[in-house]
């Protein structure tokens, strides 16, 4: 069976984002200096870390659960567009055939001959050519949409931000904090 919207972005998204799955309890005491690594102000501070983190991926679950329900509302409302289109299309095919061959009261005079009907064909064949090379490009930008999303959660699962200096701005905020540390004994 295809994995689901939901199981794809929880995948992606919920669950390499925890903070264990990031950076583990001894990863983080061993970026303090050696003195402070004891301290349990460490474990309450990853705490307080793990704490916010989760919170920020409760609202992303809820988020997740919430475009799911749209996507759901979404292809309900596709599914009655499509029904209705059908049975558009249907009215249109006896209007033409109304329109081409007369009333359908059985007359035996049809309204057109080859030599009148070939220009509305060939008319009605252009609009379609036309109306098919919009289509091609309508796919063309929803598949260039999609593919630039899949690529996006690409980068959120394997930690590559479009702030390429996230990391270091993050150890760098984490050395100044050590930095304070020291400067505290």
């Amino acid at each position: 069976m295809a994995p689901t919207e939901t199981k794809i972005l929880s995948d992606y998204l919920l669950v390499p984002a925890q903070l264990p799955a990031i950076i583990s309890l001894q990863e983080f005491t061993e970026l303090f200096p050696r003195s402070l690594q004891s301290s349990p102000q460490i474990r309450n501070l990853y705490r307080d870390l793990q704490t916010q983190r989760n919170a920020v991926v409760d609202t992303v679950a809820s988020e997740i659960e919430a475009e799911a329900k749209r996507g759901k509302a979404m292809r309900r409302v596709m599914i009655k567009a499509k029904r209705e289109e059908e049975a558009q299309e249907n009215d249109d095919e006896a209007e033409i055939e109304r329109i081409l061959f007369g009333s359908t009261s059985h007359s035996q005079t049809p309204k057109h001959n080859i030599g009148s009907i070939l220009p509305d064909l060939e008319g009605a064949v252009s609009e379609l050519e036309s109306e098919l090379q919009l289509l091609g490009e309508e796919e063309a930008a929803l598949l260039s949409s999609i593919q630039q999303t899949v690529g996006g959660m690409s980068d959120l699962r394997y930690g590559r931000f479009a702030n390429g200096q996230l990391r270091d701005q993050v150890l760098e905020g984490l050395s100044s904090l050590r930095d304070t540390c020291k400067s505290k004994n």
